[in-house]
């Protein structure tokens, strides 16, 4: 033990100054937020940094969004088919598929997996910069971090997830096309001629808002645990992980009030 203390390095942190933490964290978390979209319309522009990370995020997340899209319309076209077939509707799925694929279930999927894969690879990245005191060199260069590391990866990310979104919605319907004709005996015709009838304007606005919100989000997480990394390796492996929690947790949040905005904007409500 460190010092006699039967605790070791546990600290205990009063309620006052957790909250303040708290609320100190989402001041610098705002302020980066703001720099980084301030940035967007600043000179210069890294157009290298930007098609290098969306190379990363786009290709390197595209089977893994694919993968969940489509077996989670092949999944929701077979509990929505035990269900449907109690009322004689079964002939519904492919409206229900595609509702629920293109409104909901694609964007927050899509959004989860980039968060899941790409939010810890920036706060690892920019972590490990930190602590070996590159972002440190690069200011005294003149260089401004968050215009050279953060506007990139947000510019990429918000892109990026956009394109991901609407071919995991594609793979969505695609799979549970597959599982209604070949687990449920239904025509694929129908299965497509329902999914595309049941689709209207505010649907596909509706999911392809979502993404640029949510891109938003993954990336500014990301760079924000990533530059605010502390305790060397220790620090940066934290930061990877705070990273990767904050983000699905303000999707999944964040997708609600969204939803709801949408709904009255578009008139949906």
């Amino acid at each position: 033990m460190a010092n006699g203390d039967p605790l070791g390095s546990t600290k205990l942190i009063s309620p006052a100054d957790f909250a303040k933490g708290k609320i100190e964290s989402v001041q610098e978390y705002s302020l980066l937020a703001g720099r980084a979209l301030a940035n967007l319309f600043k000179q210069p522009i890294y157009v290298a940094d930007i098609l290098s990370q969306a190379d990363i995020i786009g290709v390197g997340s595209l089977p893994i969004v694919l993968a969940a899209c489509f077996f989670t319309g092949a999944a929701l076209a077979m509990n929505s088919g035990d269900t449907l077939s109690r009322f004689g509707a079964q002939t519904l799925i492919g409206q229900l598929v595609a509702i629920g694929i293109v409104r909901e279930l694609g964007p927050v999927l899509a959004g989860l997996v980039v968060a899941g894969r790409n939010a810890a690879g920036m706060a690892s990245e920019l972590g490990s910069m930190i602590v070996t005191e590159q972002i440190d060199a690069m200011r005294a260069l003149g260089t401004d971090p968050v215009k050279k590391l953060v506007t990139p990866r947000v510019i990429s990310t918000i892109v990026m997830l956009f394109f991901l979104t609407i071919l995991g919605d594609l793979l969505g319907l695609i799979g549970g096309s597959v599982a209604a004709s070949l687990l449920l005996g239904l025509d694929t015709h129908q299965y497509w001629s329902n999914a595309w009838q049941s689709l209207v304007r505010q649907d596909v606005l509706m999911g392809l808002a979502k993404p640029v919100v949510f891109g938003f989000i993954i990336a500014t997480i990301g760079c924000y645990y990533g530059m605010s990394a502390k305790g060397g390796t220790q620090g940066v492996g934290r930061a990877t992980t705070e990273a990767v929690v904050a983000a699905m947790i303000l999707i999944i949040a964040v997708d609600v009030f969204v939803t709801r905005l949408l709904m009255v904007v578009l008139g949906t409500s």
